[in-house]
């Protein structure tokens, strides 16, 4: 191999890597609570949403819906949802809090920024009528 192919090679590495990131291929983030809603409403069956809130850093949000809360994560380059019912079970965490799924694949949600008193009023509302 002489200096041509290998230096024809890195400049294609980083060419493919700069149209991939251009493209934002990989990205999970969750942007908005409106977005959460869809995507919560995509993955769930029967799931219909009318309120949310996300992570600060995009990586999981919570989303309340007809009689149950659904919870997403990243995973990945996919964003993973599970279908909760309520009462949660949150815990601490250093800059938010933490739901406890209760399912050990699935894990621990954090929501950094989020209060749990912001959580325990997503999940009164849905009793709300």
């Amino acid at each position: 191999m002489n200096w041509v192919q290998l230096a024809g090679s890195i400049a294609a590495i980083l060419a493919l890597a700069g149209v991939a990131r251009w493209l934002r291929l990989g990205e999970s983030r969750i942007g908005s609570a409106a977005e959460a809603r869809e995507i919560a409403e995509d993955m769930l069956a029967g799931f219909y949403a009318h309120a949310a809130l996300v992570s600060q850093d995009g990586g999981a949000a919570i989303v309340a819906g007809n009689g149950a809360i659904a919870v997403l994560k990243r995973h990945g380059a996919q964003v993973a949802a599970r279908r909760l019912l309520a009462p949660l079970t949150l815990g601490p965490a250093v800059e938010g809090v933490t739901v406890r799924t209760g399912e050990r694949l699935f894990g621990d949600v954090t929501l950094l920024g989020v209060l749990e008193t912001d959580v325990r009023g997503l999940e009164a509302s849905l009793t709300r009528v």
